[in-house]
């Protein structure tokens, strides 16, 4: 099946890359020239417009969008929608909020356009275990692209299903992100405080090993974890600094917004939030109101 990828990062490189091996054909473009050039090496059909890219696909068209959420989708979509023709299909496979795309699907339909929503979880690994998708779009033309779906999902009937209409796919992708913070946090928790007991000599890394067999806490998280710590038991080299890609907000906003309590999901963005500040200012005011009301013990800064 022919299908573009637009956008060649980690993701979009290594999705190339899993179908190009399922036989189908790929016409990519990116804005590096180095990233193109990488793909055609690996038997990708490269394109250096937007206008060069809907010229080398058989119609009707099938593109698939994976650059960064927010401005660079829609500018891509926009430009992708002036070039396509009725019944072409665009999918977005990045992190999108859900409210964009049911906004960005209801414009395209108004073009002819079909518009499917793929929630895509996997990373540097979908490449060769395969990926779980979270798809949201018309019956119709998830249908269509049905064979993509199959082939990038690590089984042809596993891994990949429609959730629902448009937005729905980026919605579940959401929430499964938020779920991933938590669980996250949960190991992270675990194994710190196993790290402070004193007296026992826990051995971390072979703890990790010991509950990725048979433990009802096993998981790909886990087997992460005992990889990492059997590389590097002290984490040496690795800051306490935490980021966020913004699912794990829009999740915790989401649950204000319905009224749902989230405490665990948002207690674990809260406390990445908490792993980038140095010094925070509250703490330092929490140590300075113990003096002032009961003169406990101030420490100094260093």
């Amino acid at each position: 099946m022919d299908i573009a990828m637009i956008g060649l990062g980690k993701m979009g490189a290594n999705m190339t890359t899993r179908l190009l091996g399922k036989g189908h054909r790929v016409v990519i473009y990116d804005l590096k020239e180095e990233a193109v050039r990488a793909a055609e090496a690996g038997g990708a059909t490269g394109a250096r417009t937007l206008d060069e890219v809907v010229g080398k696909l058989s119609v009707p068209r099938v593109v698939w969008v994976m650059v960064p959420s927010g401005k660079p989708t829609d500018d891509t979509i926009a430009a992708l929608a002036d070039r396509l023709s009725p019944g072409d299909v665009v999918i977005d496979g990045g992190n999108s909020n859900y409210k964009d795309t049911m906004r960005r699907a209801a414009a395209l339909k108004g073009k002819g356009l079909q518009f499917v929503d793929v929630g895509t979880s996997g990373g540097v690994w979908g490449v060769s275990e395969g990926y779980s998708m979270m798809v949201g779009g018309e019956e119709e033309a998830v249908k269509r692209i049905a064979p993509i779906l199959e082939s990038l999902a690590p089984a042809t009937d596993k891994g990949w299903g429609r959730v629902g209409p448009s937005g729905a796919g980026h919605f579940v992708k959401m929430v499964h992100n938020g779920i991933e913070y938590g669980l996250m946090q949960a190991y992270a928790e675990g194994f710190e405080l196993m790290r402070r007991k004193s007296g026992f000599g826990l051995d971390l890394g072979r703890i990790a090993e010991i509950w990725r067999h048979g433990s009802v806490v096993r998981s790909w998280l886990l087997d992460l974890t005992a990889d990492a710590l059997a590389k590097n038991p002290g984490l040496d080299g690795i800051a306490a600094y935490v980021p966020d890609s913004g699912e794990g907000r829009w999740t915790a906003i989401e649950a204000i917004e319905t009224g749902v309590s989230l405490p665990v999901i948002t207690m674990a963005l809260q406390n990445r939030f908490r792993s980038r500040e140095e010094a925070p200012f509250a703490d330092k005011l929490l140590s300075a109101m113990r003096n002032e009301f009961g003169g406990h013990a101030v420490k100094g800064s260093k």
